[in-house]
C-alpha cells in the first residue's frame, strides 16, 4: 500500500524512476562509454570483458581496451571499443 503512494507521488512530481528506486539505468554514448546507474559491484573486469552486478541483474560488457574510469557509489563509467553488451535478469 505504502509502496503504491510513493510511486504515484513520484510520477506526480515526475521524478525518474532510477532516482528511487534500485533500477539500474544504462547510458550508451557511440560506441566508447557507457554508464551504469544503481550498480551492485564489479564481478568482473578485464580488457575485453567487464561484467557488472545490478540489484536486477548481470551487465555483461564486451569490447577491447575496457577501462573503468569512474566509480562512485552510484554510478560507473566503462570507456574503450564497446562491441556488444547483453544482460541476465535475476528472476524472482
Amino acid at each position: 500500500m505504502k509502496k503504491n503512494r510513493m510511486r504515484k507521488i513520484n510520477k506526480i512530481l515526475e521524478i525518474p524512476q532510477e532516482v528511487y528506486s534500485d533500477v539500474p539505468k544504462i547510458s550508451i554514448i557511440g560506441f566508447d562509454e557507457m554508464i551504469i546507474e544503481n550498480y551492485k559491484g564489479i564481478l568482473e573486469y578485464e580488457a575485453f570483458f567487464v561484467r557488472i552486478s545490478t540489484y536486477k541483474g548481470v551487465i555483461n560488457i564486451n569490447g577491447y581496451n575496457l577501462n573503468l574510469e569512474t566509480m562512485t557509489n552510484d554510478d560507473i563509467r566503462v570507456t574503450g571499443k564497446i562491441e556488444s553488451f547483453d544482460f541476465e535478469r535475476i528472476t524472482d
